[in-house]
């Protein structure tokens, strides 16, 4: 087994590789913040650390890639926005996978929101996959607003041995909430 350093980004392509279409972007920009040396943000990308495939290549070497980057995260940052829960390919695989079969805590970075303080009621941005294991408690997940500060705070703080403790964990001024 690898060593689980890495953070694994799961995000919605919507079926395109153009950065204005889809939230690809948000995965740009993650990347972009960490190689900036004058930005304090800093994560091992799970996706650099196994072998890259080919949008051509066939689906089961794409998932045998994506079980291999999750095998090797301490955590899983899930980019949601608005049209994340209407993805029926990947990103169900990747949360289940993370979830099920790796127990990694999910960091939901939500692109559309200043603040996060009543998790449940943006769970009409869920992939079901998500809100399934969010409602049976499998699920342990820290809801954020997709900002760089609070995005490095949570790829840092929560992993296998530091996990947030319920679905529907968030931040408020003054730390770590849960309800």
């Amino acid at each position: 087994m690898s060593y689980r350093n890495g953070t694994y980004i799961a995000f919605h392509a919507g079926g395109t590789r153009d950065p204005t279409a889809s939230d690809i972007r948000y995965y740009r920009v993650l990347k972009a913040w960490h190689e900036n040396a004058a930005i304090d943000f800093r994560f091992v990308n799970s996706h650099e650390k196994a072998g890259a495939v080919r949008d051509s290549s066939h689906r089961t070497t794409l998932a045998r890639s994506l079980r291999a980057r999750l095998g090797a995260s301490k955590n899983l940052v899930l980019i949601i926005g608005p049209t994340t829960w209407q993805d029926t390919d990947w990103v169900p695989y990747e949360i289940t996978y993370a979830i099920d079969t790796c127990g990694l805590p999910i960091i939901a970075a939500y692109t559309s929101y200043e603040s996060i303080f009543a998790p449940a009621k943006l769970a009409q941005f869920w992939p079901p996959a998500l809100a399934t294991r969010i409602i049976n408690g499998a699920a342990r997940v820290v809801h954020i607003p997709f900002k760089r500060k609070l995005l490095n705070d949570a790829i840092r703080r929560f992993s296998l041995a530091s996990q947030p403790p319920d679905g529907l964990s968030y931040y408020t001024p003054n730390g770590l909430a849960r309800l």
